[in-house]
This record gives C-alpha cells, sequence and structure tokens, in this order.
C-alpha cells in the first residue's frame, strides 16, 4: 500500500513514524517548505501522546532535549493560588508529561523519518494543489491522484492507496473540500509567545498559568532546574483581548516589540515570579492571533483524509494540540492495519477521533480546564483569602477531571487502555 502524508508538522512525521511502525513501508511525506528548520517556541506533550511517543521507541530522544514537568498551578491576576495539581508520573502516569521545544522535536521527528523509511522519504518544496478522488492507476487499480507545485509552478503528479492531509490551520486539502470556509475564526485574544532565561520560580519544575478569560500568562520550564545558574529557560505565553482597530487582516506571526507588552503586565508581579521581568528578557516575541476550526461533519472523502490542525484545529486551552495529533496518528495507522480494508479502517479512525476532537473543541472555546480562572475572576475580581471560600474544592477536581476523561488523558483511563500498536504484520 502507497500513503502519500501531506505536511511534515509533527501531525505527519508522527503519522509517518507509526505508519512504518505498523508496517508500512511505502510512505511519503510531502512537504510546502523547502527546509525544515527549528521554528516556533515550547509545546507541551501530555502523558497519552508521550505513551505513543514510547511505544514508537522515541520516549528517551524526546526526553533529551525536554523536560518533565511535575506540577500544573493556576492562580489569579493578583498572583494568588486557584488550583494546582501534579502531572506526569507525580500524577500516577506510567508516561512522563514533557516540555520540549517544538522546532527541535519536529527535526527529532523528521530525522527518525529518514532513518526508518528512507532519506528520499520527505519531499520538500511541493505545495498541495488538490487531490482527485477514484482515479484510474497505471495499473488499473483505483487510487487517489495528488498533485503539487513546486516554487517554479511545475507540476508533480503521485498516485497513492491513501493520502492523508496533515497540513495545518490552513490546510490545501481542506480548503478544496470546503472551499467556502474561509479563514480560521479569531476570538478576538491576542497571544505573544517567546522563550527567556528567568530566575527559577517555584519548586523549578511547575507550569504556571495565571489571569481570565481577557488577559493571561503562561509560562514552564524547558530545562530541568540548575541547568543554569538559578535561571531557569523558560517558554511563555502572554495574552490579552484584543483593543478595538485590529481586525482579521492584521499582520501576524511576525516578531514585535516586547515593550508594550512588557506594559500590558507591568502589575504583574508577584511574590514568586516577576512576570514583566519574564516578558522584557525574551529572545524575540512573536505575535499570534487565537484562532481555531469550526468542527466538520467528516474528514475523509474517497480515499482522502485529514489529520491534525488540518481536520480539528483547538484552541491552545489545555496544551492538547501537538497531543491530539500524535493520537490522530497513532490511531489512524493501528486502524489501517487492523481493518479489513482501507475503506474500513477511515471509517474507523474517524469514530474514534472525529467526536473526541469536536467535544474538545467545544471545552476548549469554554476555557478547558483554564476556566477554574475564569471562575476565580468572576466570583471574586479583587482576590481572595482562600479559594475554596470562591470555588469548593470538589467543583476544581470536577473541571480539572472532567477535561483529561475528555481529552483521553485521565490517569486511571489511559494507564489501563489497550495499546495503539497493532499486532505484528506479516
Amino acid at each position: 500500500m502507497k500513503i502519500i502524508i501531506v505536511g511534515a508538522g509533527i501531525g505527519g512525521l508522527a503519522t509517518a513514524l507509526s505508519l512504518e511502525a505498523a508496517g508500512y513501508d511505502d510512505v511519503i511525506v510531502v512537504e510546502r517548505a523547502r527546509e525544515l528548520r527549528p521554528l516556533g517556541v515550547g509545546i507541551n506533550l501530555l502523558p497519552h501522546a508521550v505513551r505513543e511517543l514510547t511505544e514508537l521507541g522515541l520516549a528517551d530522544a524526546v526526553a533529551a532535549i525536554g523536560t518533565a514537568p511535575g506540577r500544573l498551578s493556576y492562580f489569579n491576576r493578583f498572583g494568588q493560588p486557584v488550583w494546582s495539581e501534579p502531572r506526569g508520573l507525580e500524577a500516577g502516569y506510567r508516561w512522563p508529561q514533557l516540555s520540549v521545544h517544538r522546532g527541535e522535536f519536529q527535526l527529532l521527528l523528521a530525522e527518525e523519518v529518514r532513518r526508518r523509511l528512507g532519506a528520499d522519504a520527505i519531499r520538500l518544496g511541493l505545495r498541495a494543489t488538490g487531490v482527485e478522488h477514484g482515479v484510474a492507476g497505471a495499473d488499473g487499480r483505483v487510487v487517489e491522484r495528488a498533485r503539487f507545485a513546486d516554487a517554479a509552478g511545475a507540476e508533480l503528479v503521485l498516485d497513492a492507496d491513501v493520502v492523508i492531509g496533515a497540513d495545518g490551520i490552513h490546510s490545501a486539502l481542506r480548503a478544496q473540500a470546503h472551499p467556502s470556509e474561509g479563514a480560521p475564526p479569531w476570538n478576538r485574544l491576542v497571544l505573544w509567545r517567546g522563550t527567556a532565561l528567568a530566575p527559577t520560580y517555584l519548586d523549578g519544575r511547575t507550569m504556571i498559568m495565571a489571569g481570565d478569560a481577557e488577559q493571561k500568562f503562561v509560562a514552564y520550564p524547558l530545562v530541568a532546574p540548575g541547568a543554569e545558574d538559578g535561571l531557569t529557560r523558560v517558554n511563555f505565553i502572554a495574552e490579552r483581548r484584543a483593543p478595538e482597530g485590529v481586525d482579521e487582516t492584521a499582520d501576524w506571526n511576525h516578531a514585535v516589540d516586547p515593550a508594550p507588552i512588557v506594559e500590558l503586565f507591568a502589575d504583574w508581579r508577584f511574590d514568586w515570579l516577576d512576570v514583566p521581568a519574564v516578558i522584557a528578557a525574551a529572545d524575540e516575541i512573536l505575535e499570534y492571533p487565537m484562532v481555531d476550526r469550526d468542527p466538520l461533519a467528516s474528514w475523509t472523502i474517497g480515499r482522502t483524509t485529514l489529520l491534525g490542525d488540518a481536520a480539528h484545529a483547538l484552541y491552545p486551552n489545555g496544551s492538547n494540540g501537538a497531543s491530539q495529533a500524535i493520537l490522530d496518528a497513532r490511531s489512524l495507522a493501528f486502524r489501517l492495519a487492523t481493518s479489513v480494508d482501507v475503506d474500513a479502517a477511515l471509517a474507523a479512525y474517524e469514530g474514534d477521533r472525529r467526536p473526541a476532537t469536536t467535544k474538545l473543541n467545544a471545552m476548549t472555546r469554554q476555557l478547558g480546564p483554564e476556566r477554574v480562572m475564569q471562575l476565580a475572576y468572576e466570583r471574586a475580581p479583587h482576590g481572595f483569602a482562600d479559594i475554596h471560600d470562591v470555588i469548593p474544592e470538589a467543583e476544581l477536581q470536577e473541571i480539572a477531571d472532567g477535561y483529561k476523561v475528555a481529552a483521553g488523558f485521565h490517569p486511571e483511563q489511559l494507564n489501563q487502555r489497550s495499546s495503539l500498536t497493532p499486532p505484528a504484520r506479516a
């Protein structure tokens, strides 16, 4: 079986590795970029994703480029604690949570794809222009015909038994299937992402989120405590509702001056973290709109299907985007390896993943697990002496557990779930 994957991001590369592990060796990843570079900032790989990376034989390599946070803590905009919980191994999982640099992780996956599937398994500089479904191939078999163009406009045509669109939130394959969908909807929140060397805060292994639905600050270490003398390299996200006059046609995804952002957070100096100082120390700050995609009624046309952000781009509430793409990859490979035919496999893959990600989409639009911060703001906008005077502990626990169950990483649920590694193939 020949399989073409459109997109060499985390989802596409994880799919290639999952397919190889399931016994498929005729797999090509086609990427629009002419070079894979370590772009971006930090991401979190939650235990359900780390389980899949472990079963792919990648756990040690991924752990070597990141660190394992032991706790997630939420605060209000005054730095007062709202909710805190252990993460990873400390929370009873059999697998850790890992914080890594997105670009370094992508390059690690790309290197593994080339090692396992061959040096030519990733083809760069080719833009997908469309897929024809159910075409008669050269040998008389019915195939999917994928068309690509290089920078000079020259066309490349590739036939495959399955085409997988893992080409991100601006997916060309999704646009072909849904031409009237338009741009991803923006919720008017602006994200500023960066990394900085900052004084080690709390225990050095805690991911923190502070604020509410209007303004928020997130930070987590990218290296283990003690890697720098009293300092830790952290990834951060500063977030605020856009002022009037900023619209969806703004020039996004570019480096910006930190000074105005520092000013927005000037009063966010906590006993345990100086937020404006962290922002001011950034190597570079990139500006993004918070966007997602509306759920689709189907991801599959013919034998072409969608995966990752192309299928279900989510708000970052819950730190789950990359992890869900990895789950997509593993589920798709498992279904292809264990179903009676390709059509049944694609239907089963959608049945596994589309309802789950549709539910997650709704939850992230309602802030996901970060709703605890918004409740604290709504019930005590000027702060509190004890959070349990404002929100009962049982309500906080219910919010945290509900999101984990929906996202597939509640400890008991994950530890007991059957493996997505298919049985050995002949």
